[in-house]
């Protein structure tokens, strides 16, 4: 049997609008992935200019957005389980 449901990476919040923790190994990487990055970034280009890396930590901010945005449930404001 097969099911068009796709698998979610993070849930919806059980109160309130948005996105909980992950609830996938998949989610959880995208984390790590994210803070790697961010630590990196913080490594080599805030020592040769703080501007760059406000830009870069700016973009690199809307990334985990657009992957939650497309991997997770559709958020809806909620109040405890439907």
């Amino acid at each position: 049997m097969q099911t068009d449901k796709k698998k979610i990476w993070f849930p919806a919040k059980k109160y309130g609008w948005g996105w909980s923790f992950p609830c996938a190994w998949q989610g959880w990487m995208v984390y790590a992935i994210w803070w790697v990055l961010l630590l990196g970034g913080g490594l080599f280009l805030a020592p040769h200019s703080i501007g760059m890396f406000v830009v870069y930590a700016m973009v690199l901010g809307g990334a985990p957005i657009l992957v939650v945005a497309t991997t997770g449930e559709k958020p809806r404001w909620r109040w405890g389980r439907d």
